[in-house]
């Protein structure tokens, strides 16, 4: 060993296996050392095998409120931390923990900035079965994800919405840890999954948060008191930092609307600012928007009133204009699609979401890797929900890609993600909206 190395080596507060070793045994780690070890590995001291270790020993033991808090705190002082002090009005941010034709955040921005409410809404990409916001919003010609800081404080003051890519500098140790987790099967643990949403959306700097945290088939979480447990953990998270936080439990056993892709997602996002949409996507989205509002100061907003008069369409055809895109521009369309229809007449009672969202994915809406493209025009149109009365050849849903040969894989993701029942067997849809959490 180096004389540098020793040296370097003396310099260090604490050692990475003794953080290891006291969550392992069921301990809590203390804050210097908790603190120390995500800036260790942010620098490259602590290596990744440590930092898996350490994740594995997370999962399997879980971590204490105030243990939460620290690593949260410490992931956002890896990086650079926003404000928005400066623009004048309240701002407000939404974040969903993702989903199956969840495209909620496309008409939600807009609705609530018509109020002069600011909405610094950084989004991502999807990966795997669930979409990403900018992916779809890349569907209209022109538009661009990336703004500067200039570029989007600007944008907040005069148009009061902006969706964008996050930048580099917002809690790089959580880039760095969330891909690790990924690789090592560390994805599910609660407190990594909080305290990874969280550090970004804290270290934004927005005013208020409201968290659209999903359970079901589709959702990242599927058992609801998983889904619970961790709305209730990012809601204490936001509190704790002086982040206003709320959070709606949200159904995701069912496709959100009609549309599974991007393009098609943007489309049916536009019929919800016109005031039309399917009634699922509606709901949620004056649910949401009631939500960010009451934390903004403004709890009597008419919500449903902006979406009537054209103020939320307005608000929206400014943003993309904003970013460069074109709203009136034709979006793109698929070179060949496939529609499936009932062999029996009936009552659709079931809709699967994961196998549906997989399915999307098959057909090039999503990405495998991070680095693959996506192809906006790929996707599914349902034409019927769970509950819709159905007759022979009626069509119940249709395929969208660019590529026939996709069809095969997607129909097989698909078998028995569906079923059509007897009238008398069906039964009433259950709440969209199952719960609301606070501090």
């Amino acid at each position: 060993m180096t004389a540098r190395a020793v040296s370097s080596q003396s310099l260090e507060a604490f050692d990475a296996v003794d953080v290891i070793r006291a969550k392992r045994d069921g301990g809590a780690v203390p804050e210097p050392a908790l603190r120390w070890m995500v800036d260790a590995y942010t620098r490259g001291y602590v290596s990744d095998a440590q930092m898996s270790s350490f994740a594995m020993a997370v999962l399997l033991n879980g971590m204490e409120r105030d243990e939460i808090r620290v690593l949260t705190d410490a992931m956002i002082a890896s990086g650079e931390r926003m404000s928005f002090a400066g623009l004048g009005k309240r701002t407000v941010d939404k974040h969903s923990t993702g989903g199956v034709g969840d495209k909620i955040t496309l008409p939600l921005a807009p609705l609530v900035a018509s109020f002069g409410v600011a909405v610094p809404q950084l989004s991502g990409r999807g990966l795997g079965h669930t979409g990403g916001t900018l992916d779809k919003l890349e569907s209209i010609p022109g538009w661009r994800a990336a703004l500067s800081n200039d570029e989007m404080f600007a944008q907040l003051r005069e148009v009061g919405a902006v969706i964008c890519a996050a930048g580099s500098g917002l809690a790089p140790a959580d880039k760095k840890l969330y891909a690790l987790r990924d690789v090592t099967g560390t994805v599910e643990a609660v407190p990594l999954i909080a305290s990874s949403i969280m550090s970004k959306k804290i270290a934004e700097g927005t005013d208020a948060l409201v968290l659209d945290v999903k359970f079901g088939s589709g959702a990242f979480m599927q058992d609801i008191d998983r889904a619970r447990e961790l709305a209730r953990t990012m809601v204490a998270l936001g509190t704790d930092s002086g982040v206003a936080t709320t959070a709606l439990l949200t159904d995701m056993n069912t496709p959100l609307g009609l549309a599974i892709g991007n393009a098609n997602e943007v489309r049916e996002s536009v019929e919800v600012l016109a005031g039309g949409g399917p009634a699922d996507v509606v709901e949620l989205t004056i649910a949401l928007a009631r939500e960010m509002l009451a934390l903004a100061g403004r709890p009597d907003a008419d919500v449903e009133g902006a979406l009537a008069d054209g103020r939320a369409m307005d608000a929206w055809r400014a943003l993309i204009r904003a970013q460069d895109g074109d709203p009136d521009a034709a979006l793109p369309t698929p070179r060949e699609t496939h529609t499936i229809t009932a062999d029996r007449a009936g009552v659709v009672s079931r809709m699967e979401a994961l196998p549906f969202g997989i399915a999307a994915w098959r057909l090039g809406a999503g990405r495998a890797r991070a680095e693959d493209a996506v192809i906006h025009a790929a996707g599914i149109d349902l034409h019927v929900k769970p509950g819709d009365t159905v007759s022979v050849g009626q069509p119940i849903f249709t395929l969208l890609a660019d590529d026939a040969a996709r069809f095969d894989r997607a129909l097989d993701a698909l078998d028995g993600a569906w079923s059509i029942g007897d009238p008398a067997d069906a039964t009433e849809r259950a709440p969209l909206v199952r719960e609301r959490i606070t501090a």
